[in-house]
């Protein structure tokens, strides 16, 4: 049974190394080969880094290069990340910003286009995918996604909304540094970027569940099989059409659990009624995952 486990924790240890890896080239390609071009900031502590790039551009050997800014300025986040989610996460966390610090240093840039426009879009739905896909399996890639998640554990925002929330100082230095119409193109960018995010990263997109059901027992003990959810049971409730007895359920979900919820109807009633609809706010206790 040891065995076991390590296998499947040295595979899984492997499959988050290969996510880390696969960030840091999506994100040089965003760096390299769309915004650096187009004179477009990305959000958080990347376009942070580009900006201390900007800015000591000319002094020589005291210029900090947007790779190694993007390491330094995510130190006292790993700090945050250790203390307040957890040590295996942040572990991965240095490793995915480490590999995306060397990946845009390493990748060359290419020149594909300068039109900010076409930049800004396509830079923000690269670099959106990638962190997007990070967090959907359970790395961090610094910066503002650290503090995204501690405030979305406290506030039930989403990623890309916190994400934009904390990006109006990259447009505005994206003005002065390179004129206002730079700033409108990093801001469409940052929607682009904060809308693949959400895409992405369906973990924190909740949805209400409403199962009709003549096999209730069943049906409850095959989703708390597959998944840590409450359900709420509505009896006494009768089809129109026969007028036999039904069940109501009711639950929240998130959409990242959808599979699983499928999964626990197939195996426990196939033929029960399932109405999922989305959730715009959820007041009370909500368990969230911890990473």
């Amino acid at each position: 049974m040891d065995d076991v486990q390590q296998l499947l924790k040295r595979h899984t240890y492997t499959a988050k190394f290969s996510v880390a890896f696969f960030y840091g080239v999506l994100v040089s390609i965003a760096v390299n080969f769309f915004w650096t071009p187009g004179h477009i900031y990305s959000s958080g502590v990347t376009g942070l880094a580009q900006l201390v790039n900007s800015l000591t551009a000319g002094l020589g050997a005291f210029h900090i290069t947007t790779a190694l800014g993007l390491f330094l300025i995510n130190i006292p986040m790993f700090f945050l990340a250790w203390k307040q989610i957890g040590k295996s996460f942040t572990v991965f966390t240095f490793i995915c910003v480490l590999f995306a610090s060397v990946m845009i240093r390493v990748i060359q840039p290419v020149h594909l286009t300068s039109d900010p426009i076409i930049c800004a879009i396509f830079g923000g739905a690269v670099n959106g995918f990638g962190t997007g896909f990070a967090l959907k399996n359970g790395i961090s890639t610094g910066g503002l996604d650290i503090i995204g998640i501690v405030l979305r554990r406290k506030t039930g925002r989403s990623m890309g909304t916190i994400n934009i929330a904390f990006n109006s100082l990259i447009v505005i230095s994206a003005g002065f540094v390179y004129g206002w119409p730079y700033a409108l193109y990093s801001a469409l960018g940052l929607f682009v970027n904060a809308k693949v995010i959400d895409m992405t990263f369906t973990r924190q997109q909740r949805m209400q569940v409403m199962v009709i059901t003549d096999r209730p027992k069943t049906v409850i003990d095959s989703i708390q099989n597959h998944m840590r959810r409450g359900i709420t049971i509505v009896h006494g409730a009768e089809g129109a059409y026969r007028h036999d007895e039904k069940t109501i359920l009711f639950t929240v979900i998130t959409r990242y659990e959808m599979d699983a919820l499928e999964t626990a109807m197939e195996e426990a009633d196939p033929k029960a009624f399932v109405s999922i609809s989305d959730t715009v706010k959820v007041l009370g206790h909500f368990y969230e995952p911890k990473w």
